[in-house]
């Protein structure tokens, strides 16, 4: 099992105003400490821009970039995102996982416009045309306040096309989405793992409309793994028994308030959850 981290985990997020933002050297070291080998990149601006200086950080702390999160609009007819992608993956390690995201278009994922059919069709075809166009591996991560969130939308870029899915366990079911049904239903299309679990209840208020994401992440929403109400044991048995051979990324995501915050000690115990499972 390939395992991994991510520094949204340590609170590193691109969303302005998200909460205390930790130092690279502070959550590298920290994810180190914890026997971790690899992480996703974070936001722009968390690790140095220069390849040559990200890989002397992360070597210095025994680590390896596997991929990185990128949300980019999809829907809009009038933006090319084949133009965007082009410069960011430019500066991934050249076998890093892009984990795409259907943005909105503004900042962070506490509201959402509706498509209508022309934006489903440039969507699903923007979709089509990353996945064959870009010379490295590309998912679509189903995310909480973007254009992919609910389980209709979730079936329909299934159905309408081709692209790998991240299988991120805690946005899956935040959005109405049980993530062990899609390891039954497509396992084939799962090509990446985000590890979360989930508190249930205050995912249903999200969904209600009564509280905002930023704030059912600031009340806990994702827990340590076997803390929470997503089956991760049938999710990991099940893509071990299809043949699932990618990385799964320790995510839990949280807003800092405090320097003297342990963000380290949540991942330390999905660890432990995990490695229980494998053993």
């Amino acid at each position: 099992m390939r395992i991994a981290a991510a520094p949204i985990s340590w609170g590193v997020c691109e969303v302005p105003g998200w909460g205390l933002q930790l130092t690279p050297d502070r959550v590298l070291a920290e994810m180190a400490e914890l026997g971790l080998t690899a992480t996703e990149l974070g936001p722009d601006g968390f690790l140095p821009p220069e390849p040559e200086d990200r890989a002397r950080l992360l070597d210095r702390h025994g680590l390896r970039a596997i991929g990185g999160f990128v949300p980019v609009v999809l829907h809009d007819p009038d933006r090319d995102p084949l133009a965007e992608l082009r410069a960011v993956p430019a500066s991934f390690p050249a076998d890093a996982v892009v984990v795409l995201a259907a943005a909105t278009g503004a900042d962070g994922y506490d509201a959402r416009p509706v498509l209508d059919a022309e934006g489903w069709r440039t969507l699903l075809g923007n979709l089509d045309r990353i996945h064959r166009e870009t010379p490295r591996p590309v998912t679509l991560h189903p995310h909480i306040g973007t254009m992919v969130e609910t389980r209709a939308e979730v079936d329909r870029v299934l159905d309408g096309s081709g692209v790998p899915l991240c299988l991120d366990t805690g946005h899956l079911l935040a959005g109405g989405t049980d993530p062990l049904d899609v390891v039954r239903r497509a396992p084939g299309r799962i090509a990446h793992v985000h590890l979360k679990d989930v508190d249930a209840a205050l995912a249903g208020r999200v969904r209600a409309g009564e509280i905002t994401y930023t704030e059912a992440v600031r009340a806990g929403i994702y827990r340590p793994l076997g803390r929470g109400d997503v089956d991760i044991t049938g999710i990991v048995t099940g893509l071990t028994a299809a043949g699932y051979a990618g990385w799964y990324v320790m995510e839990q995501d949280v807003v800092l308030t405090a320097e003297d915050a342990d963000p380290a000690g949540d991942v330390r115990a999905s660890l432990a959850f995990l490695r229980g499972i494998t053993a």
